[in-house]
């Protein structure tokens, strides 16, 4: 804000740009009794064909609300679907972490652990292997967060990491919470 620049003014032209084609679509918050903290993560190995990357994805949800979600292509090239499911699921703990802490600090302690969806069996069993300690398994071995396996149809952070047919996709967005109001 201080030293604008023309890049700056280009990101704000852009997102003017996509706020008007999306008029009209919105997402609906309710109260559900509990403040639940809710993710589902999910990647596509090697996603790219020119570098090898994969894409990762994830939502979020508090209460049953979204109110967090991110796709971004990794880093780094991963060896198999499961290690990239892997990183996708630790991007996701920090980010329930991040949510839990803000909450706690205003005040809303969470009692329940928070739960991260994921459709990788594999990815989930490695989260669970005591041998390499990093920050995601201490989570798990605290029980602070816990890792339920989702089926492929109710994985939601598909529409982030591969092509789905039409009518999923519009599926998807209802479970979301986005509506479209008509004029």
């Amino acid at each position: 804000m201080h030293l604008p620049s023309v890049s700056h003014r280009n990101a704000v032209n852009r997102i003017l740009r996509y706020l008007k084609s999306v008029l009209g679509k919105g997402l609906i918050f309710s109260k559900n009794g509990d403040l639940q903290v809710v993710g589902y993560t999910d990647a596509d190995w090697a996603s790219s064909i020119t570098d090898r990357r994969s894409t990762s994805g994830y939502f979020t949800f508090v209460g049953g609300n979204l109110v967090t979600w991110r796709s971004k292509k990794q880093n780094v090239v991963s060896r198999s679907s499961a290690e990239v499911e892997y990183r996708g699921m630790a991007h996701e703990v920090c980010e329930l972490l991040w949510i839990r802490r803000l909450l706690t600090e205003l005040g809303f302690k969470q009692e329940k652990p928070l739960e991260l969806h994921c459709d990788s069996k594999s990815s989930i069993n490695i989260a669970h292997i005591p041998v390499q300690h990093d920050r995601t398994k201490e989570k798990i071995e605290k029980k602070i967060i816990h890792l339920p396996f989702v089926k492929l149809e109710d994985q939601l952070a598909d529409i982030f990491t591969k092509a789905v047919y039409g009518r999923v996709f519009h599926d998807s967005l209802t479970k979301l919470g986005l509506v479209i109001y008509m004029h």
